[in-house]
This record gives structure tokens, C-alpha cells and sequence, in this order.
């Protein structure tokens, strides 16, 4: 379980975070919505240790983490997964070196092992082995998603956290990728944080939204409540995505 008390965060004079409390529990998915600017990435980047708030607490299982040492902070990242805005994939490494680079990094020396895993996990994401020799110059934006996500889950993770998974994707190939992160959370059972502003996206692969608006926690509830509720800024989402 991720927890999540009074959190505030200021980058000089701009106040981001403004007292958050939230509850992330194992297996769930989760979605945090809200505008550009809103502080979705900065909440998320304080679960791992990326950054360290100006008050508050965050807890991954029995790690407070704006107290955790390095060695604690590292112990808590194994555990995470990250599919990247825009893929942060290297660019002069190939799709096989990409994605085995994180195995290495997290100990793995057997190169049988190894290259077993790596061709494992590009089939989860429904890519033929042949992309493994290709740069990602080569892949198209939902090749590279998709390698994205394969590097995020090889190493077995708990958690996984999708920022913005849609961007810059057609319709049809982010509904693709959406059936693509609901599949993997139901085979992996992993617990799923994505952070989007599209609200379709949001609605297809969660069964929570929190939505943060000017540094608050406006709203925090079920799809069936997301869609129901009478807050101001949901119903601006559900009226610019179309739904109802």
C-alpha cells in the first residue's frame, strides 16, 4: 500500500501541491487527472523519491520515503516499473539492449536468463522479435510505447506508473495501448498509477480517478462517480472528452 499524508510542494514562490492525502492500495488502478500544471507528474515523482516535499509523508509499504536513505530509496525503485511521457528510451542502443540494460541494472548476470526475459516481454506486448535489432529512430510512436512498457515491466515489478501512456498516439493505436495496460495489470496483478488528462483513456484502464485541480485533491472516487458527480472540473473534462 502507497500512503500519502498532508503532501506540499513549492518550486520557489509556486506552491504545486497543496496538502494531498491519498490512499494507493495493492492491485488497484489508479488514474490522477487534471490539467497541465496541475502537479499529477510532481505527486508522482515523491512516491519514488524523486523528489522531497516541503511537508508531508509518503509511505511505499513500510518505507516512509522523504525519510528513506539512498540505499532505502533504491530498494523502493526496484519495485517500480515507469512507461515514460515519450518513451525515454536510448537512443543509441537497440530495442534488445534497452530493454535487457534494466535487467543488468538490477543484478542479472546471466546472459541465458537474460535474453530469455527480454524476447519474453516483447511478446507480452505484442511485438515480433524481429524489433528487437531496430533503433528507436526505427519504431513507430506505438512501437516505441510498446517497447516502453516492455523495459517497465522486465524486471517483475509491483507497481507501475504511466505517465500520460496516450500522448501523441492516434485514436486507434491509444486504444490499443489502453487494452494493452488493462491486460497486462490483470496477468502481472501488479498495482497501476497512470497519469493522463484524457479522461476516455482514464476511464478504460482504472477503476479509481483522483483529480487534482490548483494543487488540491478535488475529486477521488469510482468511474461510476467520476461520471456522476457534480464537481465543476470533472464535468468540464466530461463535457471537452464527449462523455457522458
Amino acid at each position: 500500500m502507497i500512503k500519502i499524508r498532508n503532501l506540499h510542494k513549492s518550486f520557489g514562490n509556486f506552491q504545486v501541491l497543496k496538502g494531498i492525502d491519498l490512499d494507493i492500495f495493492e492491485g488497484e488502478s489508479i488514474t490522477i487527472m487534471g490539467r497541465s500544471g496541475t502537479g499529477k507528474s510532481v505527486l508522482v515523482k515523491h512516491i519514488v523519491g524523486l523528489l522531497k516535499p516541503n511537508l508531508g509523508e509518503i509511505w511505499v509499504e513500510n518505507i516512509r520515503v522523504d525519510k528513506a536513505s539512498e540505499k532505502e530509496i533504491m530498494k523502493i525503485r526496484r519495485n517500480f516499473g515507469y512507461v515514460f511521457q515519450m518513451g525515454a528510451l536510448f537512443d543509441f542502443y537497440d530495442v534488445y539492449k534497452n530493454l535487457a540494460l534494466v535487467l543488468v541494472e538490477n543484478g542479472k548476470k546471466d546472459k541465458e536468463f537474460i535474453n530469455q526475459r527480454v524476447r519474453e516481454v516483447i511478446k507480452m506486448v505484442d511485438l515480433d522479435e524481429r524489433v528487437l535489432k531496430l533503433y528507436p529512430s526505427e519504431l513507430s510512436g506505438g512501437m516505441r510505447k510498446r517497447v516502453s512498457i516492455a523495459r517497465a515491466i522486465i524486471h517483475s515489478p509491483k507497481y507501475i506508473i504511466y505517465d500520460e501512456p496516450t500522448t501523441g498516439l492516434d485514436p486507434i493505436t491509444s486504444d490499443l495501448i489502453n487494452e494493452l495496460i488493462i491486460r497486462l495489470n490483470t496477468e502481472l496483478r501488479t498495482t497501476t498509477i497512470a497519469i493522463t488528462h484524457d479522461l476516455r483513456s482514464a476511464i478504460k484502464i482504472s477503476n479509481r480517478i483522483v483529480l487534482l485541480q490548483n494543487g488540491y485533491k478535488v475529486f477521488d472516487g469510482s468511474i461510476e462517480e467520476a461520471l456522476s458527480t457534480n464537481i465543476e472540473e470533472m464535468k468540464k473534462f466530461r463535457d471537452y472528452y464527449g462523455v457522458i
